[in-house]
């Protein structure tokens, strides 16, 4: 029975909070919301920040004898406590997972109910010690801070069972060959009293089934099931994506189901070395994307969104997205095994937390495995995203230079959350679910006692010039294994929010504060004073990402295993109207770094290494050229490289083949500056079956 729907609700406060669970309480008057949904999406509550008290009556028959009621939260956002008909169920927290309560009795004693839930989303006030295990939708600088998730945001329904109930179920594929798969499973079965059943799995045409004894209570069964010559899922760059679809019941001796879950796996094994993935043994280099949430309301998202996204990723060249600092609606992950696109997994957990969520992360962490474990595209875990304890919050003053340097002790020195907080999720990811690598956290920089993570860098943001980037890269190989985190601000094409008719005297207060953008860093890489238009700024805004994404993305690519695994550019799309790093604005609109991801992700590149901005007449200049082949096959060609200046040109080539997947220097541009004031450029074309070409842009000065 769904419950879901037009419901009623209030503001909570403590005489409401005493009386408004009971079924005879009179709630005529009380402002209607939508289930599911976010109660700021409802304009009666679209500024408080809760808690709020819900209600919602329904007629319900008793079950048949020997049947067992269950009411099933899909999603609270973030806190609440449950009555029905007057007495407490129990209380929920974690936002992404079901909450299940049995209410067998409770509905047997009465035809008409009534269903009463307080849900709170209290504002983090500490945002260095937050307590609340909500990642991104409650502490980034991407989306709107003054923005409230809270509410009943997934589907809220009555299920029955028999007198047994699958209440957890935790499924993976722990190994796939051509000659066999085994997917593992773990079951927490609820008996109303001592019996036997039957456990019976089907995968795909693969039928399997063990007797189990059953205390009264909660019971954890473990089984494994064999397909022989499964169907392998790949990502889309290495082959097709078969699901197969899997039934659980458990059944009484007499062979009636009491219960049952359905859903699809793919078949395939993961693992990771020096940070290189593989897939079913096939090494795969990584061009992916951070995503954060589709929506900021993330109930309103719907299969659509996600499917789009995912379509735009695999448009561009990906082959992953890194779901940052959140776990997103099932429609992503189903879409994603459907395409082929591979997942980074975080956990909700984002900058710096209390001593006091660690039994809590814990708990979450095994939550996502049984959540998601089944879906193939998810590739590799990650318990925490930077785990510094900063306050940061858009449109709030800070001091950079103190910033940095709490950034950097927290870097290297041990830290509750980095240390404490980040193993423990770590072990708890790897213990439910050891057929994935898992990352403890993401961006920490090699520190006494580690090796460091994945790295994040923003030269050409928020330090340095994105010219720096190759240097830093060759001086700290061990920062470019895998780099998850790059770009620069640009401003979108779907700008309304903007106003810029006021231009040059924009709100820039108000764009910090509710859109992200940072004036602060625009000064100095590409100031609005420098433009008499607001269409002149927004389009220097968009070729200056555009230009930080490309020679980004061409940099760890012909680093290619040597020693970089992947990349994820940041990020890819916006979840409300905003001046973001994202390359697609909250319309999907592309802006012009999409286009330069696009061309620097396709499967064959020809790259060179990058020319200064200006030369002087009769400097040398010596420029390696490389040809990138993602493909699994040879790609032989010409290599055609051609220097022209004012007046003059220069070409070179070079011919032969480039193993499947792999990177190879073809040969090198060298040549002295001609005293040729003006444009000065580096033109670069593969020829042959994988045609594809390159430019480089650079000035000759005058000579003294």
């Amino acid at each position: 029975m769904e419950l879901s729907g037009t419901w009623l609700a209030q503001v909570a406060d403590e005489p409401l909070r005493r009386e408004f669970s009971r079924p005879e309480f009179d709630d005529d008057g009380w402002p209607e919301v939508t289930v599911p949904g976010h109660w700021r999406s409802s304009p009666q509550f679209a500024d408080t920040d809760g808690p709020l008290l819900y209600r919602r009556r329904f007629d319900d028959a008793a079950p048949d004898d020997g049947r067992r009621s269950w009411l099933v939260l899909e999603g609270l956002f973030y806190l609440g406590d449950v009555w029905l008909d007057g007495s407490y169920v129990g209380d929920t927290e974690g936002y992404f997972f079901p909450h299940v309560f049995e209410v067998t009795d409770l509905l047997r004693r009465r035809s008409e109910h009534v269903l009463a839930v307080e849900v709170g989303c209290p504002r983090q006030t500490d945002r260095a010690a937050k307590r609340n295990l909500t990642g991104v939708f409650q502490h980034w600088d991407c989306l709107d801070p003054d923005w409230n998730p809270g509410g009943l945001w997934r589907p809220v329904r009555l299920e029955e069972s028999g007198a047994v109930r699958i209440t957890r179920l935790a499924t993976t594929c722990t190994e796939a060959t051509d000659e066999r798969a085994v997917v593992s499973l773990r079951a927490w079965l609820d008996a109303a009293e001592t019996t036997r059943v039957v456990l019976r799995t089907r995968i795909g045409d693969r039928d399997h089934q063990i007797e189990q004894p059953l205390a009264a209570g909660e019971n954890q069964v473990s089984w494994v099931v064999a397909v022989d010559e499964p169907r392998l899922w790949w990502p889309h760059a290495l082959g097709d994506q078969p699901l197969e679809p899997v039934t659980v019941e458990v059944a009484d001796p007499s062979g009636d189901v009491m219960d049952s879950r359905r859903f699809r796996i793919g078949l395939r094994q993961v693992s990771m070395s020096k940070w290189t993935l593989s897939v079913n043994g096939e090494r795969l280099f990584l061009k992916g994307s951070n995503q954060g949430p589709t929506r900021m309301a993330i109930a309103d998202a719907n299969a659509d969104d996600f499917r789009r996204d995912v379509q735009l990723a695999k448009q561009a060249g990906l082959d992953l997205l890194r779901v940052h600092a959140h776990i997103s609606r099932p429609e992503l992950y189903d879409a994603a095994d459907e395409a082929g696109l591979l997942l980074w997994q975080d956990m909700p957990l984002q900058w710096g937390y209390a001593r006091g969520v660690r039994k809590q992360a814990v708990r979450q962490a095994a939550k996502a495995v049984e959540l998601l474990a089944h879906h193939p595209s998810i590739a590799i875990w990650c318990g925490h995203n930077e785990p510094m304890a900063i306050d940061i919050e858009p449109g709030v003053p800070f001091s950079r230079t103190r910033i940095a340097a709490r950034a950097a002790v927290a870097q290297e020195l041990p830290s509750w959350n980095k240390t404490i907080l980040d193993h423990s999720i770590k072990r708890a990811l790897e213990h439910a679910d050891g057929s994935r690598p898992v990352v403890p956290h993401s961006g920490v920089f090699p520190h006494p006692g580690s090796g460091g993570t994945d790295t994040h860098t923003y030269f050409g943001w928020y330090h340095g010039e994105e010219r720096d980037f190759p240097k830093a890269m060759a001086a700290f190989p061990r920062l470019a294994r895998f780099v998850t985190e790059f770009g620069a601000q640009a401003v979108p094409e779907s700008d309304d929010f903007i106003e810029a008719e006021r231009w040059p005297d924009l709100d820039w207060d108000r764009l910090w504060r509710t859109h992200a953008l940072q004036r602060f860093a625009f000064d100095r890489y590409v100031p609005p004073a420098d433009y008499t238009t607001y269409e002149m700024w927004k389009a220097a805004t968009q070729r200056y990402q555009a230009t930080v994404i490309k020679h980004h993305v061409e940099t760890l690519r012909r680093l290619k295993y040597r020693p970089t695994g992947g990349f994820c550019q940041f990020d890819f799309a916006d979840a409300h109207p905003s001046v973001t790093w994202s390359v697609l604005d909250h319309e999907r609109v592309p802006k012009s770094g999409y286009d330069a991801l696009r061309d620097a992700c396709r499967p064959v590149i020809v790259v060179a290494d990058r020319p200064k901005a200006h030369y002087a007449p009769g400097e040398a200049l010596a420029l390696d050229v490389h040809v990138v082949n993602d493909l699994r096959k040879p790609v032989r060609g010409q290599v055609r490289a051609q220097l022209q200046w004012t007046g003059g040109a220069h070409e070179w080539r070079w011919e032969g083949e480039v193993p499947e997947d792999d990177c190879v220097r073809v040969g090198t541009v060298q040549a002295v500056v001609p005293d040729a004031p003006g444009p000065f450029t580096l033109t670069l074309a593969l020829i042959g079956e994988a045609p594809v070409a390159n430019r480089y842009d650079a000035l000759i000065r005058a000579a003294n």
